[in-house]
């Protein structure tokens, strides 16, 4: 049976690049596949990348408590996490990985307890982390300053989480994330 290791932090605080190099460490890690609401892009697959479901079939889910997380990003834009594909992953021995907001974190965490790490990835300071937004190139400054007041707010959620891993250095805290999980895996 397997274990869930969950990953949550503000956006640009590395936390995709940690999770990548776990991923080529041998831990048997594999993600959570997610359900979406929205259309297939490009060459996606049903049951591969996402569970591609309705709006209407997503509400209904939501209803009859089939989810672990899940959010409504906009109007009829659902993302969550379906218990039963979870269970699945688990039983087939599987590590599960989760990459999620930080109150899909805390709900994840709060229903596996135990069985579960909660890892929250740290920029340095609110400071650093608005660099490094603006150094991607990617956002507007208006997407910018929106996603560094939702970091803001996101920074307190960090005390709920098992461990946290500043981001200050990235090989630093890559072989730090290795080294709380692997002891957590073999615990």
């Amino acid at each position: 049976m397997g274990k869930l290791i969950i990953f949550s932090a503000p956006s640009g605080s590395g936390k995709s690049t940690i999770i990548n190099y776990l991923l080529t460490q041998n831990l048997n890690l594999a993600f959570s596949i997610s359900a979406t609401s929205r259309p297939p892009r490009g060459t996606e697959r049903n049951g591969v990348e996402y569970f591609f479901l309705t709006p209407d079939e997503f509400r209904s889910r939501i209803a009859n408590g089939e989810f672990l997380e899940y959010e409504e990003v906009y109007q009829d834009r659902f993302y969550g996490t379906l218990k039963a594909q979870v269970e699945k992953q688990l039983a087939a021995g599987q590590n599960v990985v989760f990459d999620v907001d930080v109150v899909g974190g805390c709900n994840i965490k709060k229903f596996y307890g135990e069985r579960a790490l909660s890892v929250f990835i740290q920029p340095p300071s609110v400071e650093e982390l608005r660099k490094r937004l603006i150094g991607r190139g990617t956002d507007a400054p208006d997407v910018i300053e929106s996603r560094v007041a939702k970091a803001e707010y996101e920074l307190g959620f960090a005390p709920k989480f098992d461990t946290v891993i500043v981001n200050d250095d990235l090989e630093t805290a890559k072989a730090e994330a290795l080294k709380v999980i692997t002891r957590f895996l073999n615990s």
